[in-house]
């Protein structure tokens, strides 16, 4: 028998709050969870892996509404509809991409700015050690 978690373990897991879950089970990103007979919630290891993978989505970006049709499409079609699940992720793994080169474009700004103060404060101490040059009268 698969062993079963609770809402805390789950959350610690994730790093999700016990609030989140709770939240992605009422909007339907993740399927009701099974209970235990005094009501508990009770993931299985299956729950665990799709929580997972809606959290990259969402660190990623992917607006929940997004996640939504996408959970939809996998509880509505789980033998079909992959070209629709496909198209969804590629589309979004373009606009993650087109994050990761803004970030980059930023970081290289960033990085340029450290560069030009290192010079300048070299360019400082430079001038700090050598003596001033005396004037003759």
């Amino acid at each position: 028998m698969e062993p079963e978690l609770t809402i805390q373990q789950v959350a610690q897991a994730t790093g999700l709050s016990v609030h989140t879950l709770r939240y992605y089970e009422r909007c339907d990103l993740i399927a009701p969870i099974g209970r235990s007979t005094s009501g508990h919630r009770r993931y299985s290891a299956n729950d665990l892996r799709w929580i997972e993978f809606l959290n990259k989505l969402r660190l990623t970006g992917m607006p929940i509404r997004q996640m939504q049709q996408y959970a939809e499409l996998v509880r509505s079609q789980p033998d079909s509809g992959f070209h629709s699940r496909r198209q969804m992720l590629e589309s979004h793994r373009e606009a993650v991409l087109a994050q990761i080169q803004q970030l980059q474009d930023n970081l290289a700004v960033i990085d340029w700015k450290i560069q030009h103060y290192s010079e300048l404060e070299a360019n400082l101490n430079d001038s700090l050690k050598t003596p001033p040059q005396t004037r003759s009268a």
